[in-house]
């Protein structure tokens, strides 16, 4: 009788467990990421794909790639590049898929659901990625084709990705002693999900605060365009309704640090923006500690002294030394430059009204009053030829011009949020890849801008090229009343900037992904973007594309002379901002022991040690410093300044060729633009410059020469 019962359980729960199995295999076949995109150009089709479907496919999709490394390692064949870097590189197509998309739009259309589900799955995916670097018969395999690559006929493309996926096994713990790997696990695992909460309380904190003014004369100076924004803000929310409201969003608070005359408004505002996370609730003091003292141990356990020499052993600057080097180099004339600069606003303070020092929150505002009058140069009567449709026009000219590239919006190409808009590219009549462009701030968006992927270029195994589709994202000033978004200088070259990033992922021509694009060394990657950057104001760029939004007019042949004679002016700030937050990365980074992090003493010390002055602060303090806490950029903010080393040498060229001199615009295509990561960062520079790059036309350039 017993037996019977056993046996009947078993038929009953083979029957429900059968079941169970339908509905799961039904669900995966209705879950998007499991379904060819039928799209323009194969895009994700945002509008069918919901919060519900991640996981099931990030699921699907691990295991799609478990299964394809275990073909790999059961191969019983000596491993060749052809058996085993090969289906290593397409093994994650699925996995792919749904990342790209889940992780791109956690950064820009975040809620409750999606932070909840993060916290599910950046558990599962960090381990599954532990499961592949540490999976030792997996880097048998590709060692020993490592070992033998002599042996094979590999082209230059395919030797490349040999050495890198080699060195990413290393990098990624291989090499871990048997005994160290569990703990190795778990710091990558806890690391995943800091690194995650440390951004969702930034951004959490950031939407948290509104400044609300009742009084509108306490509002002298603010432009129309701001006061109508405010107020459009305000009436929002029936609390503030009839009332002006500013936020902590860059595209607000920047203008409101610049123009509103009333200094204890200035000073409150910036005190909310500057002391973010510093304590309360989204505190995360806590979580930086954990941070720092867990990169440090997972450096020693792969053998090095710091996170810093662990991270940069992969980059042009090769370690902390050579960052430090660079940045103190260009860290002397900056700080003397700030400090003429500091003194200058401090005697008009002195001037008109005295009895106070020069404080980090007038810093913006005597800056652009001194503008004006140094330069008869008012940002105001620059937005005009700014609107941002006037700016991206520009921007697809500059591409033109450079590139031959052309630009045709598709509103039939599905998006994941309304105000996005998106664009084929075309190259000699031939869609290459698929731009979307987010640009304005909400709730659910971080702060800042910047480029990414929903897919990256690359051939599929069949050598069909498959075009990327890439995401521009931006916090512009919305347009309010009937005046559309109107750009000032800084967000104007932020947006050629990001596009910089862009072309470096819609030129590529790579046949492997992971070397495809931006997939380069961090201090090289925004040597592209920042290149950009210098076609904004060029005086000669300027004359074809700035025209008045009203009146079409042309910009003056006397206001891009003021903008140019002014084109270094404040370039002390920017650069000392920069090069102190900059500093204070590395000095996290290169803690050689564990250590209890006090803020803010911490920073205090490292900026006092620097000699900082008091009326500027590190562009991005501590608390709220999402690039190296919740970004890619931990010991990797020098980036910025060392890609400046590369963009300045190489626009030298086309100052020196012409602007827009077909053979050198051809020549940083093919040699940078196309390349990705296809061989050494030096290397690919060489060959478009014709040397190595100084540091003279960074300090020319910025003033500091």
């Amino acid at each position: 009788m017993r037996n019977s019962l056993i046996v009947m359980s078993v038929i009953i729960l083979g029957v429900v467990c059968g079941s169970c199995k339908k509905k799961e295999e039904s669900k995966l076949k209705d879950n998007p990421f499991m379904q060819e995109w039928n799209t323009p150009y194969g895009v994700p089709p945002f509008d069918k794909i919901k919060t519900e479907h991640y996981l099931p496919a990030f699921e699907e999709g691990m295991k799609q790639q478990k299964e394809a490394i275990e073909t790999i390692v059961k191969n019983t064949e000596d491993p060749t590049f052809g058996n085993t870097i090969i289906p290593l590189e397409y093994s994650d197509e699925l996995l792919n898929k749904v990342s790209s998309v889940f992780f791109n739009l956690l950064e820009c259309c975040n809620d409750e659901e999606m932070e909840k589900l993060a916290d599910t799955i950046m558990p599962l995916y960090t381990q599954h990625g532990d499961d592949i670097m540490l999976n030792a018969k997996l880097f048998e395999r590709v060692k020993k084709v490592y070992q033998n690559k002599d042996k094979e006929q590999l082209n230059a493309e395919q030797l490349r990705l040999l050495e890198e996926t080699y060195k990413g096994f290393v990098r990624g713990g291989a090499n871990v002693p048997a005994d160290m790997q569990a703990r190795f696990r778990e710091i990558n695992t806890r690391l995943a999900m800091l690194t995650q909460k440390f951004g969702n309380n930034v951004l959490k904190a950031t939407n948290s605060y509104k400044l609300v003014v009742d009084d509108a004369t306490r509002l002298k100076g603010l432009t129309e365009q701001q006061l109508v924004a405010a107020q459009e803000a305000a009436n929002a929310d029936k609390a503030t309704k009839g009332k002006y409201v500013f936020t902590l969003d860059m595209p607000t608070l920047e203008p409101f640090l610049m123009n509103c005359a009333d200094r204890e408004l200035r000073k409150e505002i910036w005190t909310a923006y500057s002391s973010r996370c510093l304590s309360g609730e989204y505190a995360n003091e806590e979580i930086i500690n954990e941070i720092v003292n867990l990169r440090l141990e997972r450096a020693n356990i792969m053998g090095y002294d710091n996170y810093a020499n662990f991270v940069l052993e992969d980059c042009m600057a090769k370690n902390a030394n050579n960052a430090y080097k660079l940045l103190n180099q260009v860290w002397v004339p900056a700080l003397a430059k700030a400090k003429e600069e500091a003194a200058l606003y401090q005697k008009m303070i002195d001037r008109e009204h005295g009895g106070f020092k020069l404080e980090p929150y007038d810093w913006r505002y005597y800056c652009e009053k001194l503008r004006k009058e140094q330069y008869d140069l008012d940002e105001e009567e620059i937005r005009p030829y700014f609107s941002l449709d006037t700016a991206r026009k520009g921007l697809f000219m500059v591409c033109n011009k450079l590139y031959g590239l052309t630009f045709r919006e598709n509103p039939d190409i599905p998006v994941y949020q309304e105000d996005v808009k998106v664009y084929e590219v075309i190259d000699n009549n031939e869609v290459i890849a698929v731009v979307y462009m987010d640009f304005f701030p909400r709730a659910s968006k971080r702060s800042g801008a910047w480029m990414t992927n929903f897919r990256e270029q690359y051939y599929d195994r069949d050598g069909n090229n498959i075009i990327p589709v890439v995401s521009l994202v931006c916090n512009f000033t919305k347009p309010a009343g009937d005046k559309p978004s109107l750009l000032n200088i800084d967000q104007l070259q932020t947006l050629f900037h990001e596009f910089g990033h862009a072309l470096h992922s819609i030129l590529s021509r790579c046949h492997y992904r992971s070397l495809s694009g931006t997939n380069v060394p961090r201090d090289y990657v925004e040597m592209p973007s920042q290149f950009m950057e210098h076609f904004s104001i060029e005086p000669e760029v300027l004359k074809l594309y700035a025209n008045h939004y009203k009146t079409g007019e042309n910009i003056p042949d006397a206001l891009v002379k003021k903008i140019e004679a002014a084109s270094t002016y404040g370039q002390g700030f920017i650069n000392t901002e920069l090069l102190a937050a900059s500093l204070l990365d590395m000095d996290y980074h290169t803690i050689t022991t564990k250590t209890t992090i006090k803020l803010p003493d911490f920073e205090d010390q490292a900026m006092a040690k620097i000699g900082l002055i008091p009326s500027i602060i590190s562009r991005y303090k501590s608390p709220y410093f999402n690039h190296i806490f919740s970004g890619g950029y931990a010991a990797g903010y020098y980036s910025y300044t060392w890609a400046a080393m590369l963009d300045n040498d190489a626009y030298e060229a086309f100052k020196e060729n012409g602007v827009f001199d077909q053979a050198t615009a051809t020549a940083f295509r093919t040699n940078i633009l196309e390349r990705g990561n296809t061989d050494d960062a030096m290397n690919l520079y060489v060959a478009f410059r014709g040397h190595e790059p100084t540091i003279d036309a960074l300090l020319k350039n910025r003033g500091l020469k």
